[in-house]
């Protein structure tokens, strides 16, 4: 089976910005996170593998505090893997 991505984007403010990371990788299915700024340059650009655990994450959630200090309001774009998203591949 051939795996699909999409990209999603989410506009944020810079006190947000920690906490929606979060909750975005606590979602799974993220291949990749960018952090981009107001005119659209790339800040910070992470990958992510499936089944990363949260202290491997830390750095660039330490990266991404120092980010969020600097900015006001900034986009991230998540690539998402739709490998597992389609009903016929859920596991139980």
């Amino acid at each position: 089976m051939s795996e699909k991505t999409r990209i999603e984007e989410f506009e944020v403010t810079g006190e947000k910005l920690i906490e929606t990371v979060k909750q975005i990788i606590r979602g799974g299915n993220i291949r990749r996170v960018a952090i981009k700024s107001e005119k659209g340059e790339s800040l910070i650009e992470f990958p992510l593998t499936l089944g990363v655990a949260g202290a491997l994450i830390l750095p660039q959630l330490a990266a991404i505090g120092a980010i969020a200090a600097l900015v006001t309001k900034c986009s991230i774009v998540v690539e998402r893997s739709s490998r597992w998203m389609n009903n016929d591949s859920v596991r139980r």
